[in-house]
């Protein structure tokens, strides 16, 4: 059975991910325009993204293993990380398991720049409790944390 010739429900149930997926999509869309319109002067949203998977996982990663969480080319997260490398927010350090490479490390201005952003764009997401609440927003957690766990592991590496 090809993938165009898929069972009714199957195609049903397919067009529903695929509006799940859209929605997100979209709001992940508004959310980073939000985002980098709160950010300080020059930085990206690829800057904040560096800085926040490094908070979330920890620092001490390779370049390459955050190309390979971000999707991108090697070439563009070295790019993004010297643009942090020049404002003191990362250091680049030598890996000691491997001479050539390098490891990615915060500074504290790379911390506290991302709190910084966080806390400029709260005020904005403030207004949003009373229209979404915040029971709601509790609620949907776990089952985006499901989905984004099962789009990471679906993804070819």
């Amino acid at each position: 059975m090809t993938r165009s010739n898929l069972p009714d429900e199957t195609a049903a149930e397919g067009r529903v991910m695929f509006e799940l997926l859209n929605e997100v999509g979209i709001i992940a869309q508004l959310s980073r325009s939000l985002l980098e319109s709160r950010l300080e002067d020059g930085l990206t949203i690829h800057h904040f993204t560096a800085l926040n998977h490094l908070v979330r996982l920890g620092d001490g990663r390779t370049p390459m293993d955050m190309a390979r969480a971000f999707q991108v080319p090697k070439t563009s997260m070295s790019h993004t990380l010297a643009g942090l490398e020049k404002r003191a927010l990362i250091q680049l350090v030598p890996n000691p398991a491997d001479g050539r490479g390098k490891l990615v490390l915060l500074t504290d201005e790379g911390r506290a720049l991302r709190e910084r952003a966080i806390h400029s764009i709260t005020p904005d997401i403030a207004q949003m409790i009373p229209q979404f609440g915040q029971e709601e927003a509790q609620s949907i957690l776990p089952t985006l944390r499901k989905l984004r766990a099962l789009l990471d592991n679906a993804r070819e590496l």
